[in-house]
């Protein structure tokens, strides 16, 4: 088995590297930091000059074609420079859903995701619900010729960018019950949908949703009603296996830094890289880090056997782990300045933090994956 990087991996990634080091360097992020409101720029930019929004959409669409491996390129190349764009939420989450929609208008609206032309976000999560998906609340009553919707949605990631947001309620059943989800899509402005905005640890946004006698259309349903769950469930293993793949990016450029930083700071006259333990501890940071990207490797190419959610579970639990280690050492052999919001590092280290609970802790992974072999059993 070739485990090595595909050709379109390769053309996606290193014009992606490039445009990135001229476009998004850390002084680009830190403005985008200080801005109130998603700038779409770059965005449009990434759509329309190097086609990565479409990267892995279907070529009828406008897409490339591609499929889980394009994704982690892409989200590589997004951990190694912090990037804020609304790739994962829009791409790998929204048009995960989207491209099973047996619809008319499913083709459009990838489209014009594909053209950067338009954000969606995932309303799956939560107050209550923890990391599990079966656990929907949020009600959907048959009305007319259509739905109406209520109830709360938690930590919907980018919908304060998103022009669509598909929302996971309940039209049948009891809470966690596997039958009953359905999926909806809403325009972001349709009357009765609140917002309550904020910003995450990692410089990210976040909202939660209110929903209050909100209509939506019969036509709008994504899938069968009452039998969207095994949807939900791959797109948030599809998901994490991205976020799996960012993290991957991200603790290669933490070792990076770390080690030059070491090779330039000075303590008795000589290079800290020069003391052996230091140079220990660096090692550590790269196996933690390889390990990692192997799991990672593992659960992409399991996405689509009957043992994906084992796969992608031994890999989140072992990149988190990885995410907080590497992270903590970068920070305590930067010294003091690891914790300044003017260093690069400190910025990597609480993105590490963020994705180690991102769809699921640790902890939870390991539990889940637990679960799933005693079953296997």
């Amino acid at each position: 088995m070739d485990f090595g990087e595909t050709e379109m991996e390769r053309a996606l990634a290193e014009p992606l590297g490039r445009f990135l080091e001229e476009r998004y360097d850390f002084q680009e992020r830190q403005k985008r930091l200080a801005s109130p409101e998603w700038r779409p720029d770059l965005w449009r930019a990434l759509a329309s000059e190097l086609g990565v929004v479409g990267a892995a959409l279907p070529e009828t669409v406008g897409g490339m074609g591609g499929g889980p491996a394009e994704v982690g390129a892409v989200m590589r190349a997004f951990g190694r420079r912090l990037v804020m764009e609304p790739f994962l939420t829009t791409v790998v989450m929204g048009a995960g859903l989207l491209r099973a929609w047996d619809n008319a208008a499913a083709a459009p609206l990838l489209a014009a995701i594909a053209e950067g032309a338009t954000t969606v976000a995932v309303a799956h999560a939560e107050p209550n619900g923890g990391f599990e998906p079966a656990y929907v609340s949020a009600r959907a009553v048959a009305s007319g010729d259509g739905y109406v919707l209520n109830g709360r949605k938690a930590l919907v990631l980018n919908a304060a960018a998103a022009r669509h947001i598909i929302i996971v309620a309940r039209t049948a059943g009891d809470v966690e019950d596997a039958e009953g989800v359905s999926l909806f899509l809403l325009d972001a402005a349709t009357p009765g949908l609140e917002r309550l905005d904020y910003g995450t640890i990692d410089g990210g946004s976040a909202s939660d949703l209110i929903l209050t006698n909100v209509r939506v259309a019969a036509d709008k349903v994504i899938g069968p009603i009452g039998k969207a769950l095994p949807l939900v469930e791959r797109m948030l293993d599809e998901a994490t296996t991205a976020v799996c793949a960012e993290a991957c990016g991200l603790m290669q450029s933490l070792v990076d830094i770390t080690v030059d930083y070491t090779r330039q700071r000075k303590q008795f006259g000589r290079a800290i890289a020069e003391f052996q333990v230091l140079q220990h501890r660096m090692v550590d940071m790269m196996i933690e880090a390889k390990q990692a990207a192997s799991l990672t490797m593992v659960a992409r190419l399991k996405l689509d056997s009957s043992d994906r959610a084992a796969a992608v579970s031994a890999a989140k639990s072992r990149v988190g782990r990885a995410c907080r280690s590497v992270s903590q050492a970068a920070v305590q052999l930067h010294g003091g300045i690891g914790i300044a919001d003017e260093t690069p590092v400190s910025h990597y280290f609480r993105r590490a933090l963020m994705i180690e609970q991102q769809f699921g802790s640790s902890d939870y992974h390991l539990d889940r994956y637990e679960r799933l072999q005693i079953y296997s059993l």
